[in-house]
């Protein structure tokens, strides 16, 4: 039996390349999220909206607000200082991270 010929650098590399373990592994992109656009000012109706909802709300959050009202997290915390002026809304925890409200009602705050 001949000895078998020697293949060149080239070859070796053409042929693992057209073999079925020469392929690279494919990453899968990744679950990416939708991106939500909030407002950051209040429209009229957007804003008539939030005097009527808001204060019938039982937890009144800055995230909740953001979520619902589709405004962006500093117009929610000014809107939660302004009804909160008015006396329509009032705290339940005033914590730097979190504020919590509840509607107000005739019951005197604690």
């Amino acid at each position: 039996m001949p000895p078998k010929e020697q293949k060149s650098k080239e070859q070796k590399a053409k042929a693992a390349m057209h073999s079925s373990k020469g392929k690279k592994k494919k990453w899968s992109k990744g679950k990416t999220k939708e991106k939500v656009v909030n407002d950051v000012k209040y429209t009229q109706a957007s804003f008539d909206k939030m005097l009527v909802e808001v204060p019938k709300m039982k937890m009144i959050t800055p995230s909740i607000l953001s979520d619902r009202l589709r405004v962006n997290g500093s117009l929610a915390r000014a809107t939660i200082a302004h009804l909160e002026a008015e006396g329509k809304i009032r705290p339940i925890c005033k914590h730097s991270a979190q504020l919590v409200y509840t509607r107000a009602t005739n019951v005197a705050a604690e």
